[in-house]
């Protein structure tokens, strides 16, 4: 898969403020530090796009990039920093599930889990949100690159374990250094959107 365009379009809390062009959208959930940024910059082949950040907890947005003219990443904030208020992890609740349930431009969400760890306590619990509302989920467990090849399955069937994966969804290893993982998840985000994208398919 070729990203031809890639662009930020914009920082949204609400529905007013969500793109009205009628694209498919593909959400990435996760916890703070669990490279989100690091994803959407590595599939669309920038360096810099979405902002990645050493502190936990900075996007406090719903961030829309939108690709190929076709569809739209929207990145929502990360779950699970502890230095982020009571108060404010709640304001942060509602707009994502508003944005979860009532968008209906979303086609799936990438539910992002670090590899090297097994999934939170809050990674279970968005698994298990997702699934009983029915919402298309597709498990990426990133970092691969800090994990020895050799223990790659083991770690992998750690996280299936953890979340007690259903066979209905994917489980895709991913590396924002390498590229692992890439294409495969390319693939299924255009059979989630329906979208070929066929002025950027060719022959990597």
């Amino acid at each position: 898969m070729k990203v031809t365009q890639a662009e930020f379009i914009i920082s949204a809390v609400g529905p007013d403020q969500y793109p009205d062009d009628g694209l498919p959208e593909i959400a990435l959930a996760g916890r703070s530090n669990v490279g989100k940024s690091s994803l959407i910059n590595k599939m669309i082949q920038r360096k810099n796009l979405a902002r990645t950040s050493s502190q936990p907890g900075k996007t406090q947005t719903l961030n829309f990039y939108k690709i190929n003219e076709e569809l739209y990443f929207v990145d929502l904030p990360g779950y699970g920093y502890a230095k982020v208020s009571m108060a404010q992890r709640q304001e942060w609740g509602k707009f994502i599930e508003s944005y979860l349930l009532k968008r209906d431009r979303l086609r799936m969400v990438i539910l992002l889990v670090d590899v090297r760890h097994p999934p939170t306590r809050d990674d279970v619990s968005m698994y298990d949100w997702l699934g009983h509302y029915g919402i298309p989920i597709c498990v990426v467990a990133t970092k691969a690159d800090k994990v020895p090849r050799s223990r790659w399955q083991k770690h992998l069937k750690q996280v299936k374990e953890t979340l007690l994966v259903r066979g209905t969804d994917s489980v895709i290893l991913f590396s924002s250094e390498t590229g692992l993982g890439k294409d495969e998840l390319w693939s299924l985000i255009t059979a989630q959107t329906g979208k070929q994208l066929q002025e950027g398919i060719e022959a990597d």
